[in-house]
């Protein structure tokens, strides 16, 4: 009976921890990458150089703040591929 209970208890507590491991904070410059008309915005992590795609970043007008450091706090939507194709965010909000 005890087994029955505790069961579905910890699976809705895995469940709600590996919701929240996709959420990451990141501090870094915004670029603009790519040539005409396939160009993308990027956000470079100042701590660990890497590269990570922005969605949706109409949203949040980050073409107006290029070269400029920003403190975002995102959800990773993508795994980097490769150097040609960055990691996936999705910005959540910006500090």
């Amino acid at each position: 009976m005890l087994k029955k209970m505790l069961l579905p208890l910890f699976a809705l507590l895995g469940i709600g921890a590996c919701a929240q491991s996709d959420l990451i904070e990141i501090e870094g410059k915004v670029y603009v990458k790519g040539s005409a008309p396939h160009t993308y915005v990027v956000i470079e992590d100042s701590k660990q150089h890497k590269s990570y795609k922005v969605v949706n970043e109409k949203s949040f007008s980050l073409i107006d703040k290029q070269k400029q450091t920003v403190h975002v706090k995102a959800r990773a939507l993508k795994e980097a591929i490769g150097p040609g194709f960055p990691a996936e965010i999705e910005i959540i909000s910006i500090d």
